[in-house]
This record gives C-alpha cells, sequence and structure tokens, in this order.
C-alpha cells in the first residue's frame, strides 16, 4: 500500500474507533478530556508565539538543512525555504495550545522536547511549564539559531535550548536531571530511535510523568511504536489522538488505552 492511502486507511480507522469524552468513565481521563484537551480560544500570553509563526510563514529566507530525524514527506532538498518548513512541519496552532494546556495542567517541573525546530511549540511548553524548565535538544544549527532568535524576542528565560543529535545529547542531559515530569518526543519518525528514545527517557519517569509521542500515525513504523510503547510494562494508560499519543505511568490508574476524537 503507498503511503496516501495508507495514511488515509489509518485515519478512518482512528475515527471508526475514536470515542468523544462522553464515552469515557475514568474521571482522571474524563478530566483531562474535557478541561485540557480542547484547544479553546487562543489565548493572550500566547498570541506573541502565534504572530513568530506569521513570520516564518510569510519569510523568503532559506537556510541550509541539517535533516537528522526521518525528513519530511514533503520537502527533501538541502537548502529549504523557511516559509515551506513552517508550513510542513510546526505543529498547527490548536495542537501546540494542547501542549500548552498539558504543561499549564500537570505543572512540570522538568520538561524534555526532542526536536526544537523554529520553537514555537517548545514557547508554548515554556508558558504552560512556566514555573519548569523546557529542555529542547535540536540537530540543525540553523533551524537552532532561528528557534534562539525567537526565545530572545519572546523574552521567555525557562527554555535550556541544546544543539547536536538526539543520540549525543540526550544521555549527558539526563544523566543531569533527577527526573522528567514531561517528555514531548518529536523530530524522529522512524520507529527504532523513536523506541530507544522511550526507553532512555523511562529511565527518568515517575509515577505523574506524562509523555507525549508527536505523530503517532505518521508512518507504519511509527504505528509500530505506538503500539510497542502501548504494551509497555510501565505503562498504564494511553491516549491516542491521532496527531499524537499521550502516555502515562500511573500505578493507580486501572490500565485502559483510549483512542480519543477532540
Amino acid at each position: 500500500m503507498n503511503e496516501p492511502l495508507r495514511q488515509i486507511g489509518s485515519y478512518l480507522n482512528f475515527m471508526v474507533k475514536a470515542r468523544t469524552r462522553h464515552g469515557v468513565h475514568s474521571p482522571f481521563i474524563y478530566d483531562l478530556v474535557s478541561q485540557v484537551l480542547p484547544a479553546q480560544e487562543e489565548r493572550a500570553e500566547l498570541q506573541a508565539v502565534e504572530q513568530l509563526r506569521a513570520d516564518l510563514l510569510r519569510s523568503d529566507q532559506t537556510i541550509r538543512v541539517n535533516d537528522m530525524g526521518a525528513g519530511s514527506h514533503v520537502l527533501d532538498l538541502p537548502v529549504r525555504r523557511v516559509a515551506e518548513m513552517a508550513r510542513v512541519s510546526l505543529k498547527p496552532a490548536g495542537q501546540a495550545r494542547m501542549l500548552f494546556n498539558l504543561a499549564r495542567y500537570f505543572r512540570p517541573e522538568q520538561v524534555l522536547e526532542l526536536g526544537t525546530s523554529f520553537g514555537i511549540s517548545t514557547l508554548y511548553l515554556a508558558l504552560g511549564a512556566d514555573e519548569g524548565t523546557v529542555h529542547t535538544i535540536e540537530g540543525c544549527p540553523q533551524t537552532f539559531r532561528i528557534a534562539q532568535h525567537h526565545f530572545d524576542r519572546a523574552r521567555i528565560s525557562n527554555i535550556d535550548g541544546i544543539l547536536g543529535s538526539f543520540r549525543t545529547q540526550l544521555p549527558p542531559l539526563l544523566k543531569r536531571l533527577d527526573r522528567l515530569d514531561m517528555a514531548f518526543l518529536d523530530g524522529h519518525h522512524v520507529k527504532q530511535p523513536t523506541l530507544d528514545y522511550f526507553e532512555q527517557c523511562l529511565t527518568k519517569a515517575h509515577n505523574g510523568s506524562i509523555f507525549i509521542l508527536d505523530d503517532i500515525h505518521w508512518s507504519r513504523g511509527m504505528e509500530e511504536a505506538w503500539e510497542e510503547v502501548r504494551r509497555h510494562p510501565r505503562v498504564t494508560v494511553t491516549i491516542d489522538l491521532y496527531s499524537m499519543g499521550l502516555v502515562f505511568f500511573r500505578k493507580e490508574q486501572a490500565p485502559e488505552h483510549f483512542v480519543i476524537r477532540v
């Protein structure tokens, strides 16, 4: 099956299985779906971040990309227009607000993001976790430079930006953290690396941690990675939102796997 047909089939399968909050009986999941997952209206503190997104989409700048992940289904040239990269790679505003809502709801102190890109999702996480620190790793120097410029413009000080590959930078970062309260795994949409980074992050996970896997239906390999994560013995609850998957380790929660349409 070619990729476009697989994606159509994957989405249709998701829609058949998906429930709304009214089909959820777990109080923890019901509150999460009701209070946190709806994107809601744009908040005042996020308007400046959306202005940065608008600037990227209008940019005529080109940069040389050092892509260490799975690349793009759309763009495969080493020199790319920033506007086109922003159009195909940035999380849509609604999904970015969901990241903000999750960070604001769970109040994590130590947040990891794998895949800074232009820093839009990083800023949403940092504004949500305003009493914590967002450690974000990016492998492309020119993309990282633009992200750092955005952090400076937004005057956000709780971001720890790290330039380098996930493979070389993640182990020393985890070594200096005593725990991970939230992890957003993005930027390398390949099955085995995704599972490897998940396992590494698990060494610092605790009962209240939340892991967010991006683009779990992006490819067959990512769907297989998501299935392995769901079956992991330390995982108790997962939520498939199609665009991303939420993973919990709450021992007090009855093991269950939800497919939710928001």
